[in-house]
């Protein structure tokens, strides 16, 4: 799959007095997608090439509240999870400079898609049902899995989410396919989307 590419925010410097041109600077870099796709390890790798600061969202969340993704899920719900998320979202999006990974479900709030969309490009990345299947072999951490018991209950669970997330990861500036690639070859496409170097 190819990247697509749009509009982007972008911190523009201009030309030097001498008049040559200074490369624009692409604001912060969003990593979102849905479970498996790597964004955590992706959004690592791509700010330590960059010399950025890497903020994961989850943890954000984490941090705040002292406890699991899978804890909060369990103890307090999905909506008591979302609304921590969407201040967790406000507070990596107000980090400059940053590459900010989201949770798989960040971009069904409009609030938050409306923030991200504001800080800089956002990178949908993908992978196939299957793949992502194969990622997570073990769907105790992951809340919206925990409850498919057998290997095809988790694979159907998967792409009835999918589904349901398709058109909130349309709203992603780029899209890009993660199925077989290395994270470096993932961290590669990533910079040529978002043309940062």
């Amino acid at each position: 799959m190819r990247a697509r590419r749009a509009s982007r925010p972008r911190i523009s410097c201009g030309r030097s007095a001498a008049g040559a041109n200074v490369r624009e600077v692409v604001a912060q870099i969003i990593l979102t997608g849905f479970m498996g796709t790597g964004k955590t390890e992706v959004g690592r790798r791509l700010a330590r090439t960059l010399g950025r600061t890497f903020v994961d969202t989850d943890r954000l969340v984490e941090m705040k509240a002292g406890r699991r993704v899978a804890e909060i899920f369990a103890t307090q719900g999905e909506a008591a999870f979302r609304a921590l998320e969407r201040e967790a979202v406000t507070e990596a999006c107000a980090i400059p400079d940053a590459v900010v990974a989201t949770g798989g479900g960040a971009l069904l709030d409009r609030d938050n898609r409306r923030r991200l969309a504001a800080a800089g490009p956002i990178v949908c990345l993908t992978a196939s049902p299957e793949e992502i299947l194969r990622r997570i072999p073990d769907a105790s951490s992951r809340p919206l899995l925990a409850s498919a018991k057998t290997k095809s209950e988790r694979l159907e669970r998967i792409q009835s989410l999918l589904a349901a997330r398709e058109s909130a990861y349309a709203s992603a500036t780029h899209a890009i396919d993660t199925t077989g690639l290395t994270v470096d070859q993932v961290v590669d496409r990533v910079r040529a989307a978002v043309d940062v170097r």
